[in-house]
């Protein structure tokens, strides 16, 4: 990744974190109607949707290509002039904005915003998508509020230490997990160490 296409509507160029759980039965659906695939990653059924779409922008052809997903996943999406954010329904993967001077950031953690100098501004809400253009950033919903359920390995070992997901301190998280088992099954031990560090 990015996997990085171009199609009648223009050039697209997509990075994905997640699991589509439905993307074998897309992919078959899609195969059954002619598309060629050239990899097997989950990244290539979106952009497959996205180019068959019929709507005329993209944004549109986003979301309906949404409501046809399930799973776990965020996605960042480049056309020639937009930059594209989106996030699962229910929040799994985490998804987050930054501003750099007058530039927008869109980055899985809030360590990749550090890196680059970038101030968080906030969390991509479940079920959001974000546009950034040269009129700045328009935020759609492209699902109604469900229940939230956020993966827990992002805060035990994916997600970097220094990172906030969803306005939680990971490092922190991973302390009070550390107080939370010493409780509940106590043992004789000078040290306790995370298995990421």
């Amino acid at each position: 990744q990015p996997l990085i296409v171009n199609y009648s509507g223009g050039k697209i160029s997509l990075a994905h974190n997640g699991n589509l759980t439905n993307a074998a039965e897309i992919r078959h659906q899609l195969e059954q109607d002619g598309t060629i695939f050239q990899t097997s990653i989950d990244s290539e059924v979106f952009v497959n949707l996205i180019a068959r779409s019929r709507k005329t922008v993209i944004e549109e052809k986003i979301m309906e290509s949404l409501n046809k997903i399930q799973g776990a996943y965020c996605l960042t999406i480049m056309t020639e002039n937009k930059l594209i954010g989106v996030r699962d329904p229910q929040g799994f993967r985490p998804l987050c904005i930054g501003k750099l001077d007058n530039t927008w950031v869109i980055s899985s953690e809030s360590c990749g915003l550090d890196v680059v100098g970038a101030e968080f501004v906030r969390d991509v809400e479940p079920g959001e998508m974000v546009v950034i253009d040269d009129e700045g950033l328009k935020s759609y919903r492209f699902a109604a509020p469900t229940k939230r359920a956020s993966c827990v390995f992002e805060y035990i070992y994916f997600a970097r230490p220094d990172s906030d997901i969803d306005g939680m301190s990971v490092y922190e998280s991973r302390i009070n997990a550390g107080k939370i088992l010493a409780k509940t099954h106590p043992v004789e031990a000078d040290l306790v160490v995370g298995v990421p560090e």
